[in-house]
């Protein structure tokens, strides 16, 4: 999949939506406005931080990094959802409430409701952009989020949570635009705001296991072990364990007991013959280590 094409996409799509958000939020006063602004602001540095990731982790292989610098894409993602969700959540709540509890007249509401409605559009677009680079590289939605790819789960989180909020935005400003209430206004942010932050919170807690260091899905684990037992050469395989390093980045280390009449040579062969086979079932696996015991 491309990811660089949806992240440069969202970068200047949420370009456009913040210039927009922030001046109907100035000319207006509108804190539902305001915490869309505060989003697309956030988004648009998230979407700067993804990029940066995936440019930081495409370095070679160094003796300070023995195995690239994959994890990059893991640390930014985080530190994009930390951004984008949870801090620009905490404004949007704290500026909601405010309204809320002393509430200020909002003037122009019809174009706070134009400029919702256009970032409604904008994120349906971001998601259209998604899938076609998923039907382009002949992926699902499912795979993509069951997948490590923690920096395109988070913009397509990112284009869900604002499709709600502006759902959420237009719906309380149409209720200031018919009574008056200008309270609604802040409840509105406020509810936007516990929005971003419950996402954010969901998702920090999956980065978190990458960060540490996830194994291989189990059922990819079985199927390595397949392909490696139906070599001839192999009597058992005494442990297998596995590092995602990246998103399309792997680390797997083997014990593999060869049948005793093996020699030397025979043994060598085996391995080079299991390392390609393996990398060919599953590219992922850059990084394979092989500790022969007879």
């Amino acid at each position: 999949m491309r990811t660089q094409v949806i992240i440069v996409a969202t970068l200047l799509l949420n370009a456009a939506l913040f210039v927009a958000n922030l001046a109907v939020a100035i000319v207006s006063g509108s804190r539902t406005v305001l915490a869309q602004a505060i989003y697309t602001v956030t988004d648009l540095v998230g979407s700067a931080l993804l990029l940066w990731g995936l440019h930081v982790s495409r370095r070679p292989a160094s003796y300070v990094y023995p195995f690239g610098r994959g994890k990059e894409r893991f640390f930014w993602a985080f530190v994009s959802i930390l951004v984008t969700f949870t801090i620009a959540g905490i404004v949007a709540l704290v500026t909601g409430f405010e309204q809320a509890i002393s509430p200020a007249p909002i003037r122009h509401v019809e174009d706070g409701l134009l400029v919702i409605a256009a970032s409604l559009a904008v994120s349906l677009g971001g998601i259209w952009i998604t899938l076609r680079e998923l039907r382009v590289a002949r992926q699902t939605l499912q795979a993509l989020l069951e997948s490590a790819n923690q920096g395109l789960k988070s913009i397509f989180y990112q284009d869900l949570v604002t499709i709600v909020g502006c759902v959420v935005a237009f719906g309380g400003l149409l209720v200031v635009y018919r009574t008056g209430d200008f309270w609604v206004d802040g409840l509105t942010a406020a509810v936007e705001g516990i929005l971003l932050v419950g996402t954010g919170f969901l998702l920090t807690a999956e980065s978190r296991e990458y960060l540490i260091g996830r194994a291989l899905d189990p059922q990819v684990a079985r199927a390595l072990l397949g392909v490696i037992e139906r070599d001839a050469r192999v009597g058992r395989v005494r442990s297998l364990q596995s590092m995602l390093l990246g998103p399309d980045d792997a680390l797997l280390a083997l014990r593999i007991n060869f049948h005793d009449d093996l020699t030397t040579d025979q043994i060598e062969r085996a391995i080079d013959e299991i390392t390609s086979s393996l990398k060919t079932s599953y590219p992922v696996l850059r990084h394979i280590v092989i500790e022969p015991e007879s």
